[in-house]
């Protein structure tokens, strides 16, 4: 045989040909045994609710980050949710760190107050003004002005709660609050999201007769709730779905569902009234044409959770923010950036915006009357520069 023959079945470094194949192929083969073997069962989306293009706001701020400001930096680590005090001008929000923190609002950044009222031993999301100087904390416990902690309800028809999120309290002292999902927990919540199934639950708490009830179930991740100023209905935010319904509390249509809002530009999240006639629904990322993909492709969402269990994957949400609508659900108003990620809600407060987040250690506020959005088509016309 000739050392040409030779080289040629080995390499030019002496490598066989079948240990390069065989280098390429492992990974490959392992990919695939890993995904078959992998119990992680993605369930189909109803496809309809993915084929509309996203709705879009008349007016836009697509650079939020411009102009604003950082209230309680370092201090508030992730304040998931927020509550308004009008009286006091006081801000409630539940941290990472377990603790609900009070934060005076003032028109100085630098004047601005953060104290402690009290640590729920886990980590609080939704947050709302109870009727008598107190604080609903999703989960569901009644915080006092005092500081103490108290838990109201943990189960609903024998399924304890695994994930609760949004809250809103009514004039009658009616709590109502929403079970993202009864499966699994914050720790691994986006495994829920991944498999695409309805364990969302929508719940009523009433402190009189101490009955949790269960309104709605079978939801995508039921996630921010919103009572209407009138108490007739509430908001409530399916976050797979892009979309926000209403929920009827009076008259002939009590106990019914309507759209209110659908196809949203991102992911919805917590949701707050302004008391001027909107809703400000906070979107954690924009949709994109993966997402869109995902959600259509349960191979694409497995393949996706199986990574996320063995590699560390980095934050890449962009075009977080806000939007405004009004009480028929019609946008109003867009405020985003690309450099935005993870807010999870926005409260409007005087000329102010602001907003919340999950993972960042810090509260955003735009000074709405110096950063107003503008016509769509001003904002297409000038460009991004302008904000």
């Amino acid at each position: 045989m000739s050392s040409t023959d030779t080289a040629t079945r080995t390499g030019k470094n002496g490598c066989p040909f079948n240990f390069l194949i065989w280098v390429c192929l492992a990974p490959i083969t392992a990919a695939i045994i890993l995904y078959r073997i992998d119990p992680f069962d993605p369930a189909p989306l109803p496809v309809h609710e993915f084929t509309s293009k996203p709705i879009s706001a008349p007016k836009k701020n697509p650079r939020m980050l411009h102009g604003s400001e950082r209230l309680g930096s370092g201090i508030l680590l992730g304040p998931e949710d927020l509550a308004y005090d009008p009286k006091s001008q006081v801000l409630y929000t539940g941290c990472g760190d377990g603790w609900i923190k009070r934060v005076k609002v003032t028109e100085s950044v630098d004047d601005t107050v953060i104290e402690d009222v009290a640590n729920t031993g886990g980590r609080p999301l939704g947050v709302a003004l109870g009727l008598n100087n107190d604080i609903v904390v999703a989960g569901l416990f009644l915080v006092s002005e005092e500081g103490e902690v108290k838990l109201l309800t943990d189960e609903a028809e024998g399924l304890k709660f695994k994930l609760t999120d949004g809250v809103d309290v009514g004039e009658d002292g009616m709590i109502y609050f929403t079970d993202a999902t009864y499966k699994h927990n914050l720790s691994v919540h986006h495994f829920d999201m991944l498999e695409g199934r309805p364990h969302g639950r929508v719940l009523s708490y009433n402190p009189s007769t101490k009955e949790t009830k269960v309104l709605l179930q079978d939801l995508f991740f039921a996630n921010g709730l919103a009572l209407s100023p009138d108490q007739t209905f509430f908001v409530f935010c399916e976050t797979i779905l892009r979309r926000c319904s209403k929920y009827n509390l009076r008259g002939h249509k009590k106990g019914s569902v309507e759209k209110f809002v659908e196809n949203l530009p991102g992911f919805p999240d917590n949701i707050r009234y302004d008391g001027e006639g909107q809703f400000w629904i906070a979107m954690f990322t924009e949709t994109t044409t993966f997402w869109d993909l995902a959600w259509r492709y349960p191979f694409i969402r497995k393949t996706l959770a199986i990574a996320i269990k063995y590699i560390p994957i980095p934050i890449t949400e962009k075009n977080s923010g806000v939007m405004a609508v009004d009480m028929d659900g019609n946008p109003v108003a867009h405020y985003f950036d690309p450099k935005m990620s993870a807010i999870t809600t926005g409260v409007k407060i005087g000329n102010y915006l602001y907003c919340g987040s999950i993972y960042h250690p810090y509260i955003t506020r735009l000074d709405l009357s110096r950063f107003q959005a503008q016509e769509s088509a001003q904002v297409n016309l000038l460009g991004a520069s302008r904000f």
